[in-house]
């Protein structure tokens, strides 16, 4: 999926950018502003998908509350800012990233790194789902402690996911991934 959206915004490039893409220099300017973009994007993507799991597990919540089943809502809310948390970060990140492509150039192997991360991230936010189906199915059954539990813990993976790849990028200059040369 992540390569769908790069591909998306390369296909996009307006006819002055392709002209100017032939100006020697300029084209390295417009991949890094495609990978700003396309990072950007997979965010936003990310994060909203975060954010309609959170939706769903406040949905949750209000039907224990209606249920009487109170005892759950500190686990539960402990998910939830987890899942909120994290969706923040990510939304924020893009932010962030942006002059990091300026300030280094990604080769093509660190690059499908870095989008190797991206689709397990997008991967992750299914387990998230998956975690809360069982958690809505699990109630009223003796299973539901633990089908809570999965969610803070496949939240949890998540966020380490999430700073592996941090770590990627932020190992600017090491491993292949080399700050750019002025000029």
């Amino acid at each position: 999926m992540s390569e769908d959206i790069y591909g998306k915004i390369t296909d996009d490039t307006d006819p002055v950018k392709k002209i100017l893409s032939k100006v020697p220099g300029f084209s390295g300017y417009i991949e890094r502003e495609k990978r700003r973009d396309s990072d950007k994007l997979l965010r936003e993507i990310i994060a909203d998908r975060l954010e309609e799991q959170w939706q769903r597990v406040s949905t949750l919540q209000k039907e224990f509350v209606s249920q009487g089943e109170i005892s759950y809502l500190d686990d539960l809310e402990s998910a939830a800012i987890k899942i909120r948390t994290l969706a923040d970060r990510i939304r924020r990140a893009s932010y962030g990233y942006a002059g990091i492509f300026d300030a280094v150039k990604i080769n093509e192997d660190d690059l499908a790194l870095l989008y190797s991360y991206d689709a397990a991230l997008l991967d992750s936010v299914d387990e998230i789902s998956r975690a809360i189906d069982n958690a809505e199915v699990s109630v009223g059954t003796d299973g539901l402690p633990a089908a809570i539990r999965n969610i803070s813990s496949v939240t949890q993976d998540m966020t380490t996911s999430f700073n592996r790849r941090d770590e990627t990028i932020l190992s600017a200059g090491q491993d292949g991934i080399t700050p750019t040369e002025e000029g």
